[in-house]
C-alpha cells in the first residue's frame, strides 16, 4: 500500500546558504495556508528541530539512515504521510556531503531534493551549479532549485533565465531580516530565548510567498511501512529528566521511547527547581550550562540533591552538557570558573575550538547505542574511562566514565537504536562495554 503526499527535501550546495530559515518559513507559510505540514531533520541536531516544531506546529523527529536505521526513516514518513497535506525534510551540509548524505536519504524515502543557493554573489554560474546538482547523481530527483538572497527583480531574472533544462526557479528570495535567527557557538539560539519568533516567522512565510514559494511540491507516493514495537522493558521506571535552558538536547524520538517501553518520565529545572522529583533514575541530557553557570552554582539545594541521588547509587546518564555538569567546577568562555555537582573529579573548560563532532556508537552486551559527538568544551579529570565509543569512521571516539550508577560521555545516545541497552542503563544494571579496553562496570 502506498501513500500520496507532497514532499521534498530541502538541501543546498554547503552549509550556511540558508536552508534551515527557508525550511522553516515554508512550513510557517503552508500551515499558515491551512495546510498540515510535518517537518524532519536529516542527522543528529537538537537546534534546528526545535525552530521548526515551532514553525509548523508539529513535533519534528531525525531521519538518518545510519543513526535512526532505514526502517525507521521509512516508517516516520510514513506515518506522517497518512497525515499531513505536506513534508520537508531539512537536509544536512551540502546535498552530497557525509555518509549517508541527504542525497542518500532522499533517494532512500523516493523523495526530490530541492536545493536552496545563496545567489548573492552569482549570477550565470548560479545555473551551472544547479546543473552539477541536478545531473551528480542520476538516481535523484531534482526538478526545482531556490535561489536566496538575490539583490534585486532582475537579478532573479536572470538567474531564472540561465537554468539548465528540465529545471525551474521556485522562487527567489531577497535579501531580509526576516529570514535571519541568531546563532551561538552550537547553533541557533533556542526559541524560549527569542521573544519574536513566531512573529517572525510569519514574516518570513510572507517573505516566500512573495517571492512565488507559496507552490505545493508534487506529489510522490510514500510506501506504508509498520513500526516496531518496543517492550515493556522500563514498566514503572521512574525516570526524572533535567529540562531547561540549560539543558535541552533531547530527542523527541528518545522520551518517546522510554514511554512505550513503560517508563514515567517527570521532568524538572536544575536551574529553577530546588529538589528533584521522586524518581528511579536521573538523565542530565546535553545543553548549555556555560551559560548559566553562576545560576546553576548557586542553586545549592538542587546541587544537594543530586549528590545523594548520585550517592545512593541510583542510575544517572549524564551526556555532554549534564557530564560538564556533573565536573567539580566548569569553565566558562570568559573563563569565570564555576562549582558544579562535583560528582566526577576535575573541571570541564570551554574551548576556543570544537572538541569533538561526528557519528560515534556505543557497544555492549544489550546493543549497539548509535549517536553522535558536537561539543566545545574539555574535560580534565584524574578519572579514566571504561570504555570509549567508537567513530563511525572506525577510529576511537568519546570516553566513557562509570563511577556508581553514574555514566558520563560527551556521546549523545540516540536511544531507539538498541532499546535493550537503554533500558539495562535506566534500570541500572551491569553493562559490559565492549571496545579495545574491554572493560566492565557494575
Amino acid at each position: 500500500m502506498t501513500i500520496p503526499v507532497s514532499a521534498v527535501m530541502i538541501t543546498a550546495p554547503a552549509s550556511g546558504q540558508g536552508k534551515s530559515m527557508v525550511t522553516a518559513a515554508l512550513a510557517r507559510l503552508h500551515r499558515n495556508a491551512g495546510r498540515k505540514v510535518r517537518v524532519f531533520k536529516h542527522g543528529p541536531d537538537y537546534l534546528d528541530p526545535m525552530m521548526l516544531e515551532v514553525a509548523s506546529g508539529q513535533p519534528v523527529y531525525q531521519l538518518h539512515p545510519w543513526m535512526t536505521g532505514e526502517h525507521e526513516c521509512r516508517w516516520r514518513v510514513a506515518e506522517a504521510a497518512r497525515e499531513a497535506d505536506l513534508i520537508l525534510i531539512e537536509g544536512a551540509m551540502g546535498l552530497f556531503d557525509g555518509d549517508p548524505s541527504s542525497a542518500d536519504l532522499a533517494k532512500l524515502l523516493g523523495i526530490p531534493a530541492l536545493p536552496v543557493i545563496d545567489a548573492g554573489g552569482m549570477a550565470q554560474t548560479f545555473g551551472a551549479l544547479v546543473q552539477g546538482l541536478a545531473h551528480f547523481d542520476p538516481e535523484l530527483s531534482v526538478y526545482q532549485v531556490i535561489a536566496n538572497k538575490i539583490g534585486s527583480p532582475r537579478h532573479g531574472d536572470m538567474l531564472q533565465e540561465g537554468l539548465p533544462q528540465g529545471i525551474s526557479l521556485l522562487g527567489a528570495i531577497p535579501r531580509s531580516e526576516a529570514m535571519h535567527i541568531p546563532d551561538r557557538h552550537l547553533g541557533l539560539l533556542q526559541p524560549a530565548e527569542l521573544d519574536n519568533l513566531d512573529q517572525q516567522l510569519d514574516a518570513a512565510a510572507a517573505v516566500l510567498e512573495a517571492a512565488g514559494l507559496a507552490e505545493l511540491p508534487k506529489t510522490i507516493t510514500i510506501a506504508q511501512v509498520e513500526p516496531v514495537k518496543p517492550e515493556a522493558l522500563l514498566k514503572g521506571v521512574r525516570i526524572a529528566i533535567a529540562r531547561d535552558l540549560a539543558f535541552s538536547f533531547i530527542y523527541r524520538a528518545n522520551t518517546d521511547l522510554l514511554t512505550a517501553m513503560g517508563a514515567e518520565l517527570y521532568y524538572f529545572s536544575p536551574l529553577a527547581d530546588s529538589q528533584l522529583p521522586q524518581a528511579d533514575a536521573l538523565w542530565l541530557p546535553g545543553g548549555y550550562p556555560e551559560l548559566h553557570g553562576s545560576t546553576l552554582a548557586n542553586n545549592t539545594a538542587m546541587a544537594e540533591a543530586i549528590r545523594e541521588f548520585y550517592e545512593a547509587g541510583k542510575p544517572i546518564l549524564a551526556e555532554c552538557g549534564g557530564l560538564m555538569a556533573c565536573a567539580e567546577e566548569l569553565s566558562d568562555k570568559d573563563g569565570v570558573v564555576h562549582r558544579m555537582l562535583g560528582l566526577i573529579p576535575g573541571r570541564s573548560t570551554m574551548e576556543k575550538r570544537l572538541q569533538g563532532i561526528g557519528l560515534q556508537s556505543l557497544t555492549t552486551q544489550e546493543g549497539e547505542l548509535r549517536g553522535h559527538t558536537f561539543h566545545r568544551s574539555s574535560l580534565d579529570t584524574p578519572w579514566q574511562p571504561v570504555a570509549q565509543a567508537w567513530k563511525q569512521a572506525g577510529t576511537v571516539g568519546e570516553a566513557v566514565f562509570c563511577e556508581k550508577g553514574l555514566v558520563a560521555s560527551y556521546f549523545h545516545g540516540y536511544f531507539p537504536s538498541a532499546p535493550a541497552l537503554v533500558a539495562a542503563l535506566f534500570r541500572g544494571e551491569a553493562l559490559t562495554f565492549h571496545d579495545n579496553t574491554e572493560k566492565t562496570h557494575a
